[in-house]
């Protein structure tokens, strides 16, 4: 009997971290995948039929239906495919729990004290700032107790939380460049740091995350149309 190849298609951007979670999954699970890239603003049709609530990617379409949300979709290739590579959700269900709680944690934190530091949204840059350098203490603390030991959050690969953090920690660096702060110190971070050396090191992230030299035009750009006079 002839093996049919099931039909999995990603809409997306290659400069979003939010897609890259998306193909960082497939890629640990094994899956061929067709990807059609994506510009925010110049949605595809396909998309916007796809994604008909919010209109925007990532978007996974297997075999005819449109899975959105880039941690759902994620949830959906781990138990799509179960049987191929090492399971991104832990098998134990508190610390499954705990996986999505700190996912939860700083999907709500993370962008919008970014976005502020930078100048892409109003607010108080010292309190962001203040909000984000504790948030990383926490997250210190939580990768001591999630990892036991271990190179990821999610033990001796790259799981869950560990997807959902590094595409966050992907604007770190531009943050960086672009306020002269940095947010990554080594005595303060010393275990983030080691997992974020070994997380964008991997060989399921470093082909389909953008560098920071990339990421810094987008920033740049960004911010050269929010500071351009309206006409």
């Amino acid at each position: 009997m002839a093996v049919v190849r099931e039909e999995v298609k990603l809409l997306g951007s290659s400069m979003s971290l939010v897609t890259s979670r998306v193909r960082i999954a497939l890629n640990l699970k094994g899956v061929e995948y067709d990807f059609f890239e994506e510009r925010e603003g110049q949605e595809s049709n396909l998309l916007l039929e796809s994604s008909p609530v919010y209109n925007r990617f990532p978007v996974l379409i297997h075999n005819g239906k449109p899975v959105c949300e880039s941690m759902i979709i994620v949830e959906y290739i781990d138990e799509m495919w179960t049987s191929s590579g090492s399971s991104i959700l832990p098998a134990d269900s508190y610390d499954c729990a705990i996986a999505r709680f700190w996912t939860a944690y700083v999907d709500g934190e993370f962008p919008s004290l970014c976005r502020i530091l930078i100048g892409f949204q109003e607010g108080d840059k010292e309190h962001a700032l203040e909000q984000l350098v504790a948030s990383l203490h926490l997250l210190e603390e939580a990768f001591v107790k999630c990892s036991k030991g271990k190179s990821f959050f999610g033990g001796d690969d790259i799981g869950y939380l560990d997807i959902a953090l590094g595409s966050h920690f992907g604007w770190i660096r531009p943050t960086e460049k672009v306020t002269g702060i940095q947010l990554l110190e080594k005595e303060k971070f010393p275990h983030l740091l080691e997992w974020f050396e070994h997380y964008r090191s991997h060989h399921a992230v470093k082909e389909v995350t953008p560098t920071t030299d990339e990421l810094l035009t987008v920033v740049e750009e960004v911010k050269s149309s929010l500071d351009a006079p309206a006409k």
